[in-house]
């Protein structure tokens, strides 16, 4: 797919922020022309995760196509249409999906978002339908009719938990538990009163905490995962060390951010291959090409795990006689992410990850990660919906 334009990532935006899940699809010129369009890996890992259908189970030929009943929403009305699913004889059976009538709602190359609702396919044109102005209509329209039956909010614990960061940012500046990175994340969850842990669930009643330091362009955490090391040539953190890192004063170390819109400085590189449901890591070297993988699905299980309910808290570091504190000052509150998203990010470079792995002078190999991040101002990329609380400080 061609890179999102910041008009259509902004209408993405305001979709996810009203908890619509969707997969994008752009159809192509000769498509058009054929009535034809590639199921692309996020189409299949959509459907398959809605129930509606499973291409993995589906034998090959017409006999065997699945239509689903979908709708074209336009700005003032719905077209009925019909999504008919197959993979054909030719081309190794390679999946298809297309829409009845798309071929006059639709533009090549124009972006399309496909939405479930109760069994239904709803298809919208994200290049050329206006939906801020719809959304934000007093006048009831096909979208906000949808966006409003999809819409859901649950707020107790966040409120309980909103209350507690007021009086934590009320006390002002706070020094920090600890000198480190992680020392803002030590202070908060010390003053919650919730145990240091290693545990990968949500920190506080089901929500996840993800605290940081409020710089201008800095990343945010999503979460840390190994590689499936059966599905990759490489096996370990020191055979990826060994192979891509570097001499910096006493340590050697490979402390890198890969994205799968360009390579690094060290050659690397994510790919995405929907036909294996994997994300790799890919060397630009010939004797090593890709070298790591994970599973999508993995991925997106971890994400879900992990950020099923966030508060995302900033606070300024000031030095108090030479010492770092922190005054909490503002939540940005995200639910349930759309995993559908993550892999659309990775392919647009909105998702990266670090590599933090170092050899110590015993020999021994750390690795803090890899860690999978996303770039500031892009939450609401991933997450419906976010919100954002100013802490009341002295």
């Amino acid at each position: 797919m061609r890179q999102l334009t910041p008009i259509e990532i902004d209408r993405i935006k305001i979709l996810t922020e009203n908890s619509v899940e969707l997969c994008l699809i752009e159809p192509t010129e000769t498509g058009l022309g054929k009535s034809i369009m590639d199921a692309t890996g996020s189409v299949r890992n959509f459907l398959k995760s809605k129930g509606i259908h499973n291409f993995e189970l589906q034998n090959q030929g017409q006999e065997s196509k699945v239509q689903i009943t979908s709708k074209l929403i336009d700005s003032d009305k719905v077209v009925n249409s019909i999504a008919s699913l197959y993979r054909p004889n030719t081309k190794n059976g390679d999946p298809r999906i297309w829409f009845k009538g798309l071929g006059n709602y639709s533009k090549a190359n124009d972006i399309l978002g496909i939405i479930e609702f109760d069994g239904i396919l709803y298809v919208l044109n994200i290049t050329q339908i206006d939906l801020p102005k719809l959304l934000n209509s007093s006048i009831l329209n096909p979208l906000k009719e949808l966006v409003n039956e999809i819409n859901q909010i649950s707020n107790e614990v966040a409120e309980e938990l909103l209350i507690l960061l007021n009086k934590i940012a009320s006390k002002g500046p706070i020094p920090a538990m600890l000198k480190a990175d992680t020392a803002i994340g030590r202070t908060l969850e010390t003053l919650l009163g919730i145990d240091i842990n290693s545990s990968k669930k949500p920190d506080y009643k089901g929500i996840e905490l993800k605290s940081y330091r409020d710089k201008k362009g800095n990343r945010k955490n999503l979460f840390a995962q190994v590689p499936d090391w059966k599905l990759s040539k490489f096996k370990s953190s020191a055979e990826i060390l060994n192979n891509f890192g570097y001499n910096r004063g006493d340590d050697f170390k490979l402390y890198c951010t890969v994205s799968a819109l360009v390579r690094n400085s060290q050659g690397l590189t994510l790919k995405l291959d929907s036909k294996i449901n994997q994300l790799l890591e890919n060397s630009d070297k010939a004797n090593i090409g890709d070298f790591i993988a994970w599973n999508l699905d993995t991925l997106h299980n971890r994400l879900l795990e992990k950020h099923n309910e966030t508060f995302w808290i900033a606070a300024d570091s000031i030095i108090i006689d030479n010492k770092e504190h922190f005054q909490f000052k503002k939540v940005e509150h995200t639910r349930k992410p759309i995993v559908t998203q993550f892999d659309i990010l990775i392919e647009q470079g909105i998702i990266t990850l670090d590599h933090l792995i170092k050899r110590k002078p015993t020999g021994s190999v750390v690795e803090k990660g890899p860690i999978f991040k996303i770039k500031p101002n892009s939450l609401d990329l991933l997450f419906p919906p976010s919100r954002s609380y100013s802490l009341i400080t002295k």
